[in-house]
């Protein structure tokens, strides 16, 4: 399927994501929010500030038009850090027709609402149904896309139908997409893996070593799996791509921004420092705040999201909170709270 996209987002991943699939075929349309930006990449074909070595192909239409880019398509990739989705989603909702798909790409919990981005795109697209509204996600660093090497990812939405629509219009030879219909579990897996990289990340920095981080990610697998379980997620989300799969290569991987946001803080540097350096945005640093808030509203116990919540905002120091958490009452291994226990 030469399926026609609509990216709404040039950071590093709606850039990748427009490189690889125009390299496949796909008309694509880029939109950007800043037109000195719009500017230069058509002049150089190259994304000024992202991926700057990476060429962009000529038959690649990059506009900071959102009207433009919204009737160019009818699938419409948003690909925004999460906690701006809303904002370009508002802008996109005069524009909506019959027809129209619209995809997150986007990872986070709304700070404010505690909305999942279906949700929010629900909210501002209100003239969609649900079905028209679907989610990507899954282990896909932008560099190793943007390269053309072998990624999975997984497309997630309320129908089968609609998520095989989704799996056509983005699977190429290199980026294989899997179907899945919990699109809830997805997202939830997709957002708290970044809070669990900080983590990983933290641990890094402070020296903790190979145990610790495997612990952080297996214990965080289960922190993720119980939020998910009572928000009505099915249990089998968390070990596929969304889950296990994006959890590994966030914590593990040296393009992870969010594992090295972490690996800052653990070597205590102040927060304020680490963003202010950085070009592209660390989404677990703001959903850290929305996935314990989240977990409080729900009663559900996640004591390594907040260990995180505690060193990024309440200036607690990594040694202390593994002391807690080492020092946590005793527990079998697969636990649910009674509230989750069938």
């Amino acid at each position: 399927m030469a399926a026609s996209i609509s990216i709404f987002g040039a950071g590093s991943w709606g850039t990748a994501l427009a490189v690889h699939l125009a390299g496949e075929g796909r008309d694509i349309t880029l939109w950007a929010r800043r037109d000195e930006a719009v500017e230069q990449m058509r002049r150089t074909r190259r994304n000024p500030t992202y991926l700057s070595n990476v060429d962009i192909p000529s038959s690649v239409d990059v506009t900071s038009d959102v009207e433009t880019a919204a009737a160019a398509t009818s699938l419409w990739a948003m690909v925004v850090p999460s906690q701006n989705l809303r904002s370009v989603a508002a802008r996109l909702g005069p524009h909506t027709r019959t027809g129209v798909t619209v995809v997150s790409l986007a990872k986070g919990i709304e700070n404010d609402t505690l909305q999942t981005m279906s949700q929010v795109l629900a909210d501002e697209l209100s003239d969609l149904s649900r079905q028209q509204i679907g989610v990507l996600y899954g282990p896909s660093h932008a560099e190793e896309v943007a390269e053309g090497r072998p990624t999975t990812v997984v497309a997630a939405a309320p129908t089968e139908s609609r998520a095989e629509w989704i799996q056509d219009a983005f699977m190429t030879d290199r980026l294989r997409v899997y179907v899945n219909t919990d699109v809830v579990g997805v997202e939830i897996g997709g957002s708290a893996k970044n809070v669990l990289a900080i983590a990983a990340g933290i641990s890094d920095g402070v020296g903790y070593g190979d145990n610790a981080k495997a612990a952080l990610v297996t214990r965080g697998l289960a922190e993720m799996r119980r939020l998910g379980l009572a928000l009505g997620a099915d249990p089998q989300t968390f070990a596929g791509l969304a889950g296990i799969g994006d959890l590994l290569v966030t914590c593990m991987s040296t393009h992870s921004r969010n594992r090295y946001f972490g690996e800052q803080i653990g070597k205590g540097r102040p927060l304020d420092e680490i963003e202010a350096e950085m070009d592209m945005v660390a989404e677990g640093v703001r959903t850290t705040q929305s996935i314990r808030d989240l977990a409080r509203d729900h009663g559900i116990e996640m004591p390594i999201t907040e260990a995180v919540y505690a060193v990024l905002f309440e200036g607690d120091q990594p040694d202390d909170r593994v002391d807690d958490l080492m020092t946590r009452p005793a527990k079998r291994e697969h636990w649910l709270p009674n509230t989750l226990r069938a």
